[in-house]
């Protein structure tokens, strides 16, 4: 199991490393909206990371220096790479959401959530890519496996 989580953040991060190639070759052609999720989506795995190791996280949306967010992604799977071959996946983390609200969840269920979450923001990253002329990134699993 632990392999398999481990190829997932490493499509997880080969995308978001492509996703921010390609805003960055069109930074006069992508909207705010674009990299406000960009950042998000980083900004989500690093939560999520947080949470499991019950360090200070980021907030969701806060808005990073662009040069930056190739460093975020590439700690971010620093630390879930981390957390998968140093933790229990089935142990219970107990944390507070952004509004404060507490949830119970394993480690893996977690994780998980990270790499899904990542996943959808790409998919409408590339939406917006699309409505802006930008050709989008193929970000499908199995041509990453191809």
């Amino acid at each position: 199991m632990k392999d398999k989580m481990v190829d997932l953040f490493e499509y997880t991060y080969h995308f978001n490393k492509e996703m921010i190639k390609v805003i960055s070759e069109n930074l006069e052609k992508v909207n705010e909206k674009t990299i406000s999720l960009i950042n998000h989506t980083l900004n989500a795995q690093q939560v999520w990371n947080s949470r499991v190791l019950g360090e200070k996280s980021f907030e969701v949306w806060q808005i990073n220096p662009f040069e930056n967010l190739n460093e975020i992604n590439h700690q971010n799977f620093q630390k879930s790479i981390e957390i998968i071959e140093n933790s229990d996946l089935d142990q219970r983390i107990e944390y507070q959401n952004s509004r404060g609200t507490k949830f119970e969840n394993s480690v893996f269920e977690m994780l998980f959530q990270a790499i899904n979450h990542s996943t959808y923001h790409r998919g409408q990253i590339n939406s917006l890519l699309k409505q802006n002329g930008i050709d989008p990134v193929l970000t499908d699993y199995i041509f990453y496996k191809r």
